[in-house]
């Protein structure tokens, strides 16, 4: 079945077939309509994707390149959320969302190997091979929660001052014992201590805002790492910190997905929250108000980061098209702390 099989049906030429399906405003919607009744009549869906992306030198996709596997990007609210809002900014473009992650299989590279016309890199490990890939293909690339580089758009969150605001609310609360649960990509795991946290962008600005409000206060805080930013994650963790000889009367979480861990861990061990343990995560995720009790956290706007990433992947692709340099803005989002009932003074 060809273009020019549905041409001599309708009696049009080859080339007002195929602007009917790749430049409708060409044609008069009649007319459209009635060369899309026959393509559907003799079973033709349309031009070859491949053959017009060849043809037009565009993919009509772009990439998001994630650091964990899709399964449990999945299982995440603000992941799910920051994609849904991705999403929904590029709907109007007509662009395809391509998920990618860092992991290969057998010789297939995806940062490598699949056709796009740019990617956000999302939370990823900077010296991920994947990242590497995006890079030396020189396609646009937007850089979300990594590290600002010269030349690539970025959308950030303030989280150092998110952090602080979340350690000092504890500070002015009166608590001196005080625990940290993060996860990370790479270092240490269990017990450890600043020096040994060796960690993506958006890690190392939690740890240095956490210890801008408690160093100043005279607190060490104890430091639980685990590899993953689950639930059993924060709960693993948190059994670590509620072992020690002198346990934390508050802890402060990577995440709200770590902090219900930790809520859960303390419950099983026969304390409460806030009373015998304060509790605040990050994120202010939509699981956070629906904790028992409801979850101080740190928000961050994760459909404001998913539209604006998004909006500067756009223009990035726009601009390599029409041959004009983009403007490579570094966007930062504010982060405000939000103060629910997971949090009170310690106990006299």
């Amino acid at each position: 079945m060809t273009l020019q099989t549905i041409a001599d049906q309708v009696g049009v030429s080859r080339m007002t077939v195929s602007n009917a399906f790749s430049r409708p405003d060409q044609l008069s919607p009649t007319l459209r309509d009635r060369i899309l009744a026959v393509a559907d009549e003799l079973g033709y869906v349309g031009p070859d994707p491949a053959a017009r992306a060849l043809a037009k030198g565009t993919t009509g996709a772009v990439g998001i390149l994630l650091t964990d596997s899709l399964s449990k990007a999945f299982g995440d609210e603000v992941a799910t959320t920051f994609l849904g809002a991705i999403a929904d900014e590029l709907a109007p473009t007509g662009l395809g969302l391509t998920l990618l992650t860092t992991t290969e299989a057998g010789n297939v590279i995806p940062a490598r190997d699949v056709a796009m016309d740019g990617a956000l890199v999302y939370s990823c490990d900077p010296e991920s091979t994947g990242v590497d890939w995006l890079l030396r293909r020189k396609i646009p690339l937007v850089f979300i929660d990594q590290i600002p580089a010269d030349g690539v758009p970025a959308v950030n969150v303030a989280d150092r001052d998110g952090a602080r605001a979340a350690a000092q609310h504890l500070v002015d609360l009166g608590h001196r014992r005080v625990g940290i649960v993060t996860a990370g990509m790479r270092g240490g795991h269990g017990m450890v201590s600043p020096d040994d946290m060796i960690d993506g962008f958006v890690g190392s600005q939690r740890l240095r805002g956490w210890l801008d409000a408690l160093t100043p206060a005279g607190i060490t805080p104890s430091i639980a790492r685990r590899p993953h930013g689950h639930p059993e994650s924060g709960y693993q963790a948190a059994q670590l910190l509620l072992a020690a000889p002198n346990p934390p009367t508050a802890i402060l979480c990577f995440s709200d997905a770590l902090a219900q861990g930790v809520m859960e861990a303390a419950v099983d061990a026969g304390l409460t929250v806030p009373g015998d343990l304060s509790v605040v995560g990050f994120d202010d995720s939509p699981a956070a108000a629906r904790m028992r009790p409801p979850l101080t956290t740190v928000r961050q706007d994760i459909h404001a980061k998913g539209h604006a990433a998004a909006a500067a992947l756009t223009r990035s692709i726009e601009a390599s098209r029409t041959g004009d340099p983009a403007p490579a803005e570094h966007l930062c989002l504010p982060a405000d702390l939000i103060i629910r009932a997971s949090t009170a003074a310690p106990r006299a």
